[in-house]
């Protein structure tokens, strides 16, 4: 399917009732990260099954797609990439091209669909053929893109699971100081996902960096602690 079927496509099932509430998802106003953004309303489920018809997209239309102005194009193209990982058996080859275009993936939800999948899946399985691997977190979390930071520290989700924390302790800190809203909640989700398997680990991170983590970040990573826990850490009624 070529990508003019895609959007048209895409297209066939705008949702005039949800445009307005997926607005409200991300910031489309002027000087925000989605300004001048537009949404048709689609489903993601219905954006994953466009995707899954068309994982034979050219590498070249797929970054057309990323760089729409158009939500669900930029959904599609990310879906895309992520399932033809899962299914290529040159998981380096998609890998790679994930990596070169980290910076495209403009949106918080293209990259929480896609980072673990793919950056967090690959760094872990193949970690040993590549031992400097943590380099590759590191200068994500460093960049000055915020989709890229975004994405060094959502990849950490697939360490999480298989009950490996040191590098979302790692890029947290790193992130700590960022001064996105996104980045805030994206570190704080992760330090939560961390507590869940291991609560001491993360008090202990709290124990050094809660009164300078950004009040959005800690409440996100307290978010299951009982109210008296979270008030001591907030120091403010809730």
């Amino acid at each position: 399917m070529s990508i003019e079927k895609i959007k048209n496509e895409l297209k066939s099932r705008l949702n005039q009732e949800k445009i307005k509430i997926y607005k409200n998802f991300h910031k489309t106003s002027s000087g925000n990260y989605a300004s001048g953004e537009e949404f048709l309303g689609i489903k993601v489920p219905d954006i994953r099954k466009i995707a899954m018809n068309n994982l034979d997209l050219s590498n070249r239309d797929i970054l057309k797609l990323l760089g729409s102005n158009i939500h669900e194009e930029k959904y599609v193209a990310a879906e895309i990439i992520a399932r033809k990982y899962e299914t290529s058996l040159n998981k380096k080859e998609i890998f790679d091209f994930y990596i070169n275009n980290a910076s495209k993936f403009s949106g918080w939800d293209l990259v929480d669909t896609t980072a673990s999948r793919v950056v967090g899946h690959f760094l872990f399985h193949f970690r040993k053929e590549y031992p400097d691997y943590r380099i590759i977190l590191t200068n994500l979390a460093k960049s000055s893109n915020i989709w890229q930071k975004r994405i060094a520290i959502i990849s950490t989700n697939y360490f999480i699971k298989n009950n490996q924390f040191e590098n979302t302790i790692k890029i947290s800190e790193i992130l700590i100081k960022d001064n996105h809203d996104l980045i805030h909640k994206a570190v704080g989700w992760m330090l939560r996902e961390v507590g869940k398997k291991n609560l001491a680990l993360l008090k202990n991170f709290l124990k050094k960096h809660y009164k300078k983590m950004p009040r959005t970040m800690l409440r996100y990573s307290i978010e299951k602690f009982d109210k008296d826990k979270r008030k001591k850490y907030l120091r403010v009624e809730i």
